[in-house]
């Protein structure tokens, strides 16, 4: 499964100021993590965010967001975002400040041995 390499180019642009990121092809499309937690991603044509769950509700009400539903289960605390509701600059910025805020306290996944 293929993902858009100029949205992972926006992305890669974005975060490539921090000091702890990495690349991951996962899910049939790329994540990055930061700080060894996922942070955000690309799948296909949107944009994949690790954010608050308590913001979550709030979030997925804006139009362009939804809740991330990997293989029909409702992953709270993933949105996925469609392409026309990260355009402008502001507007894209603003989903990859809300899982950069985030991740500080997100959780590692726990390391496969």
């Amino acid at each position: 499964m293929a993902f858009d390499e100029q949205l992972a180019n926006r992305v890669r642009e974005k975060l490539m100021h921090l000091p702890d990121v990495e690349e991951k092809k996962m899910m049939g499309g790329l994540t990055f993590m930061v700080n060894n937690k996922m942070c955000v991603g690309v799948i296909k044509d949107e944009l994949m965010c690790r954010i608050d769950k308590d913001q979550h509700a709030e979030l997925v009400e804006i139009p362009g967001c939804r809740t991330m539903d990997f293989t029909h289960r409702p992953m709270i605390g993933y949105i996925l975002i469609e392409e026309f509701a990260m355009r402008s600059h502001t507007e894209f910025n603003r989903w990859i400040q809300l899982a950069l805020d985030f991740n500080p306290k997100a959780k590692a996944s726990k390391k496969k041995k």
